[in-house]
């Protein structure tokens, strides 16, 4: 009686840097849509269009549209780099690497002043669509979750760096920093003429009169 054969999964990187390359062209094509068209006036065909591939390539590699927009936004946080999950940004690193919270605060505010002003645009239209198509909702609720679940990993960081006030447990920490980082907050504090730097700078003074000791 003969054994059954065992097939192994064979990974071509010639293939793996083909799509790699052609889910790259596609982000690109969808970042400048969704900047010159806002979301509702780029679709899924103009974005194939754009990257020269089809729409099924599109959705294979990325997703429909929602998907495609939080995979842009994904990547302007991540500093320009495609499938960086929250915890692996390099900005997440250097907090995590600082000897003490304070330190720690200074380099995640310099961090938002950079990425924020390409991510909260892209973060807004997919919150306004939310508002009308469950398939946005279901992708901002997934967003906001997530940034939530950062804010509580971050607190437990700047715990583990001293100099917290006491009377503030984790969670509240968390939701001090969610509510600064916010897009909401970002445009409250850059209007009037202010800028990313001084965004950074009320962070700063913001965190350090409520967070520290």
């Amino acid at each position: 009686m003969s054994r059954p054969v065992k097939t192994r999964l064979y990974r071509s990187p010639a293939r793996a840097e083909r799509a790699a390359a052609t889910r790259s062209a596609i982000l690109d094509a969808a970042a400048a849509l969704f900047a010159g068209s806002g979301f509702a006036g780029t679709t899924v065909a103009a974005v194939a269009r754009t990257a020269g591939v089809s729409v099924d390539t599109v959705y294979a590699s990325v997703g429909r549209k929602p998907e495609l927009l939080l995979a842009v936004h994904d990547r302007a946080l991540a500093g320009g780099r495609d499938g960086t999950a929250s915890r692996d940004r390099d900005y997440v690193a250097w907090i995590r690497a600082a000897a003490s919270t304070a330190e720690k605060l200074e380099l995640y505010a310099e961090a938002l002043a950079d990425r924020l002003p390409h991510s909260v645009p892209l973060a807004e239209a997919l919150r306004d669509a939310a508002s009308h198509d469950p398939a946005c909702r279901a992708v901002w609720e997934g967003l906001e979750g997530r940034r939530r679940a950062g804010m509580l990993a971050m607190a437990a960081d700047l715990r583990a760096g001293g100099g917290l006030r006491g009377d503030l447990d984790d969670e509240e920490v968390a939701q001090r920093l969610w509510m600064t980082n916010a897009p909401e907050y970002y445009r409250l504090a850059t209007a009037g003429g202010r800028g990313p730097q001084d965004y950074a700078a009320h962070l700063r003074d913001v965190w350090a009169r409520t967070l520290l000791a």
